[in-house]
C-alpha cells in the first residue's frame, strides 16, 4: 500500500508540477481548460519549422545527395545511429519517435536563444522556448513513460511486468518507483537547463548589453543542444531496456 500511496502521491506531484508558473503567462481558454497560449504559438513556430524543413529536404531528391538533402540524411543518419545503440536490432520502428522527440527539442532550444520573440508583444507575458515551460516538458516525459510501456507490452506481452521482480521480489517497491521517477526526471533536467540558460543571458544582457553576453548565448546552443541529445537517448535507452528487460 505504501508503494501505491506513493506512486500516486508522485503522479499527484507530476500533475501540480504542470501548473508551476514562472513568470507571467498569457492565457487561452479552451473548452473548460486554461492553457498557456504562448507555449502553444511558440510550438506551432517550431513545429512549422521542422514541417518546412521536411518539405524542403524531401524535394527533387537525388541519388547523390547534395547541399540541403546532404546535410538531413547525416542528420537522419545520426538518430539511426543513437536509436540502434541504445535499443538494439528493433529500433526501426522506434526511429521516428526518437528523432520527432530529438528534433523538436533541439529547434525548440536554439529558437529560445536565436529567434527575437520578445519582439512580439502579448497582452500577458512573453514568448519564450517552448522547453522553457514545465507543461512541455512534462508532456515529452509522458509521452517517453507511454513509448516503454508500449515497446514493453507489445514484445512480451504481460510477461513485461516480471522485470518488477526481478532480481528479486524485494526490489518491487524499487522497480515501481523508478518508473514513476523516470518522468520526473527527465522533465526537471530539461526544463531547469533551458530556463537557466535563458535567465543568465536575460541578466546578462541588462548588466552588459554589448559584449559579455555573446560567449554565453553561444555556449546556450551548445547545451541546448546536449540536452536534445540527452532526452532522446535516455528515451532511447528506456525503449531498450523495456524490450530487453534489464537495467
Amino acid at each position: 500500500m505504501n508503494v501505491f500511496s506513493c506512486s500516486t502521491n508522485i503522479l499527484k506531484g507530476l500533475y501540480d508540477i504542470s501548473g508551476v508558473e514562472v513568470g507571467q503567462h498569457f492565457y487561452w481558454k479552451i473548452g473548460g481548460f486554461q492553457v498557456h497560449g504562448q507555449v502553444l504559438i511558440t510550438s506551432w513556430v517550431v513545429i512549422a519549422i521542422l514541417l518546412g524543413s521536411a518539405a524542403l529536404a524531401g524535394r527533387k531528391p537525388q541519388t547523390i545527395p547534395t547541399g540541403v538533402q546532404n546535410f538531413f540524411e547525416y542528420v537522419l543518419e545520426f538518430i539511426r545511429d543513437v536509436s540502434k545503440t541504445q535499443i538494439g536490432e528493433e529500433y526501426g520502428p522506434w526511429v521516428p519517435f526518437i528523432g520527432t522527440i530529438f528534433l523538436f527539442i533541439f529547434v525548440s532550444n536554439w529558437s529560445g536563444a536565436l529567434l527575437p520573440w520578445k519582439i512580439i508583444q502579448l497582452p500577458h507575458g512573453e514568448l519564450a522556448a517552448p522547453t522553457n515551460d514545465i507543461n512541455t516538458t512534462v508532456a515529452l516525459a509522458l509521452l517517453t513513460s507511454v513509448a516503454y510501456f508500449y515497446a514493453g507490452l507489445t514484445k512480451k506481452g504481460l510477461g513485461y511486468f516480471r522485470k518488477y521482480i526481478q532480481p528479486t521480489p524485494i526490489l518491487l517497491p524499487i522497480n515501481i518507483l523508478e518508473d514513476f521517477t523516470k518522468p520526473l526526471s527527465l522533465s526537471f533536467r530539461l526544463f531547469g537547463n533551458i530556463l537557466a540558460d535563458e535567465l543568465v543571458v536575460v541578466v546578462l544582457v541588462s548588466l552588459v548589453p554589448s559584449v559579455v553576453p555573446i560567449p554565453v548565448m553561444f555556449l546556450g546552443l551548445f547545451t541546448s543542444g546536449i540536452q536534445a541529445l540527452i532526452f532522446a537517448t535516455l528515451a532511447a535507452a528506456y525503449i531498450g531496456e523495456s524490450m530487453e528487460g534489464h537495467h
